[in-house]
């Protein structure tokens, strides 16, 4: 929580130190930085937020849409990323296989796969995976490696049916958006934000 007052409070001198002004007088750009950056609460908790990002939200739905920006912060324009990380042990991977009708973003790492051994242990592969109508709900697939399949390693290592390749879908992130703040000594803080009204 300290460091986000640092931040606010750097970002609000420099976007404000010129004139003395009030934040309402700051440009937009620098308006819509200092609320992304509320953290606790967000910026929809924080009544002088409101008018500049739903303007924001309003202005992202037109063509020709530029991101409002904050010149005296340094920021730039704001990042995106709509995935948690997958968890330990699995990595990213697309389901784009082609046969969406382009409603899915192309090369959207939007699963995770991992391999997993259901002979080492099997009592935590069955309370994982086990049941497969859980597995359906979840979006969880659960496919076997072949020996010859050539995926998740060579082909000469032989799984005897032990070894699964489970994906599931990706943990989305609550907020996908962020601006890297440069603080007062320089060193940029990422700062997450939601543009949900």
């Amino acid at each position: 929580m300290k460091h986000l007052l640092y931040a606010a409070a750097g970002l609000a001198a420099v976007a404000f130190a010129p004139t003395g002004a009030e934040a309402e007088d700051a440009s937009w750009g620098c308006q819509v930085l200092l609320c992304a950056a509320s953290q606790n609460p967000s910026w929809q908790g924080v009544p002088y937020c409101v008018p500049p990002m739903k303007r924001l939200i309003t202005a992202m739905s037109k063509p020709g849409f530029d991101w409002p920006i904050c010149h005296e912060a340094k920021a730039g324009e704001p990042g995106r990323q709509e995935f948690e990380d997958c968890p330990a042990g699995s990595r990213p991977t697309s389901s784009n296989d082609g046969n969406d009708n382009g409603l899915r973003r192309r090369n959207e790492e939007d699963r995770c796969v991992r391999v997993v051994d259901r002979c080492e242990n099997r009592g935590e592969y069955n309370r994982l995976y086990g049941d497969e109508d859980a597995n359906q709900r979840n979006g969880v697939t659960v496919r076997s490696i072949s020996s010859n399949s050539g995926h998740f390693g060579n082909r000469d290592n032989r799984y005897n049916g032990c070894k699964v390749q489970v994906t599931s879908p990706r943990p989305r992130r609550a907020n996908p958006w962020f601006f890297d703040i440069p603080n007062d000594k320089g060193v940029k803080e990422r700062f997450w934000f939601n543009l949900r009204t």
